[in-house]
């Protein structure tokens, strides 16, 4: 996992559940075969409502019709990011779209959980409400060794929490590689 990242930012609104971010009906997809896996990436927050992504202009998709990968590397969202089913699969989905952070006020717990668990994103938690200062294609630069992100766009800064000992588990790949790496005898 990078510690410091340049690059477009992605708006959401509040409560975006697991079925707002990788829909049921692309549940068929087998994360084991990279064919089918990258899948993930193409159908990300495809199940987010209109009006949703913090854009005036109106709407725009995460993940860019036939493509695999998102133009947007990080995600700014408000409460309860993640909240619904306890689907793996929806972190597995924004990492597999390139997207390596997320920054919101509060995350549902499995969640939060699967996200560090899978090593597939850092789910990063914002000490105040900061998605009002943010407009979808913004570009912002976020630091997680000295805690801001900067929405180098309007120039303002902003405070984001330690992953604390959560950030060592998901650059080593997840829960099961951290273990393997720091098993004592």
């Amino acid at each position: 996992m990078e510690t410091k990242l340049t690059g477009r930012v992605f708006v959401l609104g509040d409560d975006i559940d697991t079925d707002q971010i990788i829909p049921a009906e692309f549940l068929s997809y087998n994360p084991s075969v990279p064919e089918e896996r990258k899948q993930f990436g193409r159908y990300a927050l495809c199940g987010v409502p209109e009006g949703q992504t913090g854009l005036p202009q109106g709407d725009i998709p995460f993940t860019a019709e036939g493509k695999y990968q998102s133009e947007f590397s990080l995600i700014v969202a408000g409460k309860n990011f993640g909240c619904g089913s306890s689907r793996e699969h929806a972190p597995l989905a924004i990492a597999e779209a390139g997207c390596q952070f997320i920054v919101a006020e509060s995350y549902a717990r499995i969640f939060y959980r699967n996200c560090i668990n899978g090593g597939y994103c850092a789910p990063l938690v914002t000490p105040e409400t900061i998605r009002a200062e943010f407009s979808t294609g913004d570009e912002v630069t976020l630091d997680i060794e000295v805690n801001t992100l900067v929405n180098t766009t309007t120039g303002k800064s902003f405070a984001i929490d330690s992953l604390g000992d959560a950030g060592e588990i998901i650059s080593s790949g997840g829960i099961f590689k951290y273990a393997r790496t720091h098993q004592t005898d």
